[in-house]
């Protein structure tokens, strides 16, 4: 991938992490969306995603979302997504694959997320957030520190090198704990998947729910030596 100009000088990040580290959620987007213009927000649907919808309503809630449609989201998934269209007034942007599920068994074979989920990954997951990031300077996303070791050292802000911009994660360092008192005490709409042992929710063949006493991540690719789907290493 060719390399972009960051928006802000890889010191100034670093001055700005350590400067918000201590800063509220809604600290750190107020900051990122008033100080950059091409900004956007990338929503999964997800518990801590859909806190950050409902932050960003409060903040500025003409900030840019879109949201990656694999094809193969669980329609409890689109169920949510619906419910905060409505609720918020979003004008929610969809990236879908280039290869529709047809054209994709066509070249790759049937069920490639069984056979190398991480090519399937990349075609329904990376190539479409590619597109999708290539016209902006930043963008928003609810990982935190906690959610897994591959995360565990997610700054506030940081320089996304894989996709050449600037990556602001809002919630880094707040608990699950945190994320649910905000989705009770805000009444925002979530997926009722979360409440069948969905802790985090992807593509239909590959998640499922956990067990107690198991990872939060110990769903998604459960027959694979996988953890990440490619957006955020």
């Amino acid at each position: 991938m060719e390399e972009r100009k960051l928006a802000l000088q890889p010191e100034e990040i670093h001055e700005l992490n350590s400067e918000l580290e201590d800063r509220s959620p809604q600290e750190i987007l107020e900051y990122a969306v008033n100080k950059i213009e091409k900004i956007a927000f990338a929503c999964s649907f997800g518990a801590e995603d859909v806190v950050i919808v409902d932050m960003l309503s409060r903040i500025k809630p003409d900030t840019s979302v879109f949201y990656l449609d694999t094809d193969v989201l669980f329609p409890e998934t689109y169920d949510v997504r619906n419910r905060m269209v409505e609720k918020y007034n979003l004008n929610l942007i969809a990236y879908r694959p280039l290869l529709t599920l047809e054209k994709q068994a066509e070249q790759y074979g049937e069920s490639l997320w069984q056979v190398d989920p991480n090519q399937c990954c990349s075609l329904r997951k990376v190539e479409p957030l590619q597109r999708a990031l290539c016209e902006l300077d930043a963008w928003i996303t609810g990982i935190r520190r906690e959610q897994a070791p591959t995360r565990a050292n997610a700054g506030v802000v940081e320089i996304d090198r894989k996709f050449g911009l600037i990556k602001w994660n809002p919630l880094a360092k707040w608990t699950n704990k945190q994320v649910w008192d905000y989705i009770i005490a805000h009444q925002v709409p979530y997926n009722v998947l979360h409440d069948k042992g969905y802790p985090s929710i992807g593509c239909i063949h590959c998640t499922r729910a956990v067990k107690p006493g198991e990872d939060l991540r110990a769903g998604r690719w459960s027959n694979f030596e996988k953890t990440e789907c490619g957006l955020h290493q």
